[in-house]
């Protein structure tokens, strides 16, 4: 994954907001601000979102240079995907990167046994998954249920969320969210 922290220091002066205004209007912490900033600490993609939105940005604009002079091509290799965040032992790679004028966000997400996102979050999309391989906990508003293979969710992510690998091997997500915030 690409070292995130000095673009967005950059960004954020380009705004001329301090840390803590910044974590005022993200609802992230001060401190996990400092550390994302200085590679200390990767930031899960809900996260990371909230810090974009709080600087009036996209992961699509964020990561925009990650995709400069590949032309474009409705197919995707595994190898093509691009890791747009690993926090907390989950991994998130992106179908579509170069896609333009992209409409929806399709992730492809993994979690090592036991990981999980963080507290539960919210922003403004609606998510819809599936998973694939495993059993992921999923938290959505205070209800709790189990997904095993070829079981789904969808909801308003305007709700606190959470996601949790409860299987002893890797757990894996095929989800969609839009608008696409990242």
């Amino acid at each position: 994954m690409p070292e995130i922290g000095n673009k967005l220091r950059e960004l954020r002066a380009r705004r001329s907001l301090g840390m803590r205004e910044l974590a005022a209007r993200s609802g992230v912490s001060h401190s996990a601000i400092s550390l994302i900033e200085r590679d200390r600490m990767s930031p899960s993609v809900d996260t990371l979102s909230a810090l974009l939105a709080a600087l009036g940005s996209t992961m699509s604009a964020f990561f925009g240079d990650l995709d400069s002079g590949v032309p474009y091509s409705p197919f995707y290799g595994a190898d093509e995907l691009v890791e747009i965040g690993r926090a907390n032992r989950v991994s998130y790679r992106l179908v579509g990167m170069n896609h333009p004028n992209r409409r929806m966000l399709l992730l492809c997400e993994r979690y090592a046994p036991g990981a999980a996102t963080e507290a539960a979050l919210s922003h403004v999309a609606e998510e819809a998954g599936i998973v694939v391989r495993g059993a992921v906990e999923v938290t959505v508003d205070g209800s709790t249920r189990v997904l095993r293979e070829g079981d789904a969710y969808y909801f308003d992510s305007r709700s606190p969320h959470r996601f949790r690998n409860v299987s002893d091997g890797i757990s894996e997500i095929i989800s969609a969210v839009t608008p696409p915030s990242y």
